[in-house]
């Protein structure tokens, strides 16, 4: 089995001694997703699987079935879907008989779990009803882990799924823990009940200092030692340099993420109708679906767009390295990211790329470093971004070339994944006791 001092074809220390201890008794984690596998959270496949590459037990549970038929997922994500629990298709017998064994075994923390649930929903009705509903798949998901001797729940995303985790561990004797993203969670705090989640978690890993920081705001100064950074990654075999075109005949621009209003498309669109008027041969490929998909529509045909925009829908894993191929230029004009793993895989194919100053964005790239940063709804500056590169291929190359460097360096997956092995060997393991205070920086992270 390989360990995690491997997976990126060096040793250290811990690492070393961490695999080796582990080498015959594996950690054994329950990770819990609230849509598993899904289109847009590819790089939590990809930790389960080099996860379990190093001597991790990892058993997932998903709240809710896959966001497509197996007809149209890849072989990877047919496998994980078939080894993954689903705790609504338990349905109603399966809840009933889930909670009868828990109360007729445990009353006690039945009760317990159940009166922390409500306590949750408040005075308000709606969030008493769904916090009653968050309890009846808590039990669902506790009594699996029962099933299989699993003591540790992480769950990506500190959702809803993460309230279901959050009560499993009042109801059962488990620890939990979370991977926080940004900048979604930060929006409803209180509603989140993301206080009382820092406050029940034995540790969070944050994917950048951005997250972390949003947590430290919220937390005492007393919890920010449980706050670990474990940055998100790609894998730069995988995502290699495409060709450079130093004078395209048709500039291809693309951007790849979710149609919904953070994304920002609706300022791309208002940038193409500045520059299609200079550039009649400059395209854009808008690659994954959502709520915003008529209205985008709706706004390609006003402004007369629709000889330069294409919609392309969702694409799985095994067939974006073809878009990113093709393009000249990635464009991402987000309002709100965490550490978007799409720049990542751009900027590892040597893609100039322009984006935002937004939350996390500015960790990954540094402006006119590694790619270009303008104003967040802007569309003038985006559009005077774009212009500047397809006007100076000098500078595509330049800032394609840093670009890669940047995630060889910072976002290399394997890398980030012996880290976060390191991390829950620290925190779940036992090998070492869990930081104390909130001054523990690890100092390979610097830039």
């Amino acid at each position: 089995m390989e360990t995690v001092a491997h997976l990126n074809g060096h040793t250290n220390g811990t690492a070393r001694q961490a695999a080796t201890e582990r080498s015959s008794d594996p950690i054994r984690i329950a990770y819990l997703v609230s849509r598993y596998p899904a289109v847009s959270h590819t790089f939590i496949l990809r930790e389960v699987q080099r996860l379990r590459s190093a001597n991790f037990e990892i058993h997932v549970a998903s709240i809710n079935p896959p966001d497509r038929a197996a007809s149209v997922m890849t072989a990877e994500e047919r496998d994980e879907a078939a080894a993954t629990f689903y705790v609504k298709r338990e349905g109603v017998r399966g809840a009933i008989l889930a909670h009868t064994a828990v109360l007729m075994s445990s009353p006690r923390t039945y009760f317990s779990g159940l009166a922390f649930a409500l306590k949750l929903g408040g005075t308000d009705l709606r969030r008493l009803v769904l916090s009653f509903c968050y309890f009846v798949e808590a039990v669902i998901l506790g009594r699996w882990m029962e099933a299989r001797g699993l003591r540790h729940l992480h769950v990506h995303f500190a959702n809803a799924a993460a309230t279901v985790g959050l009560i499993a561990r009042r109801t059962f004797p488990i620890e939990f823990s979370l991977t926080v993203h940004g900048p979604d969670e930060f929006y409803d705090v209180a509603g989140l009940r993301l206080a009382e989640k820092m406050a029940g978690a034995s540790f969070a890993c944050c994917i950048g200092q951005f997250a972390r920081s949003q947590l430290m705001k919220l937390s005492s100064p007393l919890e920010w030692g449980k706050f670990e950074i474990g940055p998100l990654g790609v894998d730069p075999q995988f995502f290699t340099p495409r060709p450079f075109r130093t004078a395209p005949d048709s500039f291809e621009l693309l951007c790849v993420g979710r149609l919904v209003p953070s994304k920002g498309q609706y300022i791309l669109l208002a940038a193409m109708s500045r520059l299609v008027k200079s550039y009649p041969k400059i395209r854009l490929r808008l690659v994954g679906d959502g709520p915003d998909r008529e209205g985008l529509e709706r706004a390609i045909a006003a402004n007369d767009l629709g000889r330069y925009v294409t919609l392309e829908g969702s694409v799985n894993q095994d067939e974006i390295r073809a878009y990113y191929r093709q393009a000249d230029i990635f464009v991402l004009p987000s309002f709100a990211e965490g550490i978007p793993v799409v720049l990542m895989e751009a900027m590892a194919m040597e893609i100039p790329c322009v984006s935002t100053f937004v939350a996390g964005i500015p960790e990954l790239i540094r402006n006119e470093v590694d790619g270009i940063l303008v104003s967040p709804s802007d569309d003038r500056a985006l559009a005077g971004a774009i212009k500047r590169l397809i006007e100076e291929p000098d500078l595509r190359r330049r800032l394609g070339e840093a670009g890669r460097r940047r995630v060889v360096e910072k976002y290399d997956l394997d890398r980030n994944i012996t880290h976060l092995a390191e991390i829950f060997a620290d925190r779940i393991g036992g090998h070492r006791r869990p930081a104390q205070g909130f001054l523990q920086l690890d100092s390979s992270l610097s830039i």
